[in-house]
């Protein structure tokens, strides 16, 4: 049974990795895709496949989203999955007491302020009908330190407490507009593959990389897919204001833990 049938819905980030795979899984279950992405050769491609639509985002802009609102005022399912972790241009210092201002608004401006914006933008286009569900992408860096990318992790921390924020405001406007984060951890996307590599160590290298995770393998973007469609979906009706954590057990104990 398709469980998005005739809804709306935007995805942010959709040309790649797991903005792709929540577009797809969304797209068969039934719903309308709206693709907002910078990358618009992929973007276009892959709303063409999927019989929806691409529209120019870049959501630190707020007039990006001004004109988005133009052309979609109304929408079911927004999925904030836009995000930059700060390392795209190479290796940088993003550690507590040597990331530059302009390093940690960079990444803030995608990750933080493109949710509010994206977060504004659907409580308004939702509340015509009064209900709607709002999925923001976090991560397991939200949850917990990460002291050589703290302007990443800080802007996914506050993409949790703000999806709560939304949720209660939502709740408390009489709305049935739902809002959730979710926290995955190592998901096997493009991001990784410049620390991977394609040599003939890199399975040597995944297996570093996963070697806290209890379940000791990478995540997958269809996995992620697979819990935003619950939470777009109405199984989820009563599910508002929750981080679901998405890591293989990596959080459900400590690495430091005593053996034994």
């Amino acid at each position: 049974m398709q469980k998005l049938h005739h809804k709306n819905a935007l995805i942010t980030g959709g040309a790649r990795g797991i903005g792709a795979a929540i577009a797809q899984l969304f797209a068969v279950h039934g719903a309308h895709i709206i693709i907002g992405d910078i990358d618009a050769e992929n973007g276009t491609r892959l709303a063409n496949n999927l019989g929806g639509e691409f529209v120019t985002l870049n959501v630190a802009k707020q007039d990006d989203w001004a004109s988005l609102a133009e052309k979609y005022p109304q929408m079911d399912i927004v999925v904030n999955n836009a995000g930059i972790t700060g390392f795209e241009d190479g290796p940088k210092p993003h550690d507590p007491e040597n990331c530059s201002l302009a390093d940690w608004h960079a990444v803030h401006a995608v990750n933080l302020d493109g949710v509010f914006l994206g977060c504004r933008y659907a409580i308004a286009a939702m509340r015509a009908k009064g209900a709607g569900s709002i999925i923001n992408i976090s991560s397991r860096s939200g949850l917990v330190g990460i002291p050589m990318a703290a302007a990443y992790a800080s802007s996914k921390a506050a993409v949790r407490n703000h999806s709560k924020s939304v949720a209660l405001y939502c709740a408390g406007q009489g709305l049935n507009i739902r809002c959730n984060s979710i926290h995955p951890a190592a998901i096997l996307t493009p991001m990784w593959e410049a620390m991977i590599g394609d040599g003939p160590d890199r399975e040597q290298r995944m297996a570093a990389f996963v070697a806290d995770t209890p379940m000791k393998r990478f995540g997958t973007a269809a996995e992620v897919a697979a819990l935003a469609l619950l939470l777009a979906s109405d199984d989820a009706a009563y599910i508002t204001g929750s981080e679901m954590s998405i890591d293989g057990g990596l959080l459900a104990g400590s690495a430091a833990s005593p053996g034994g």
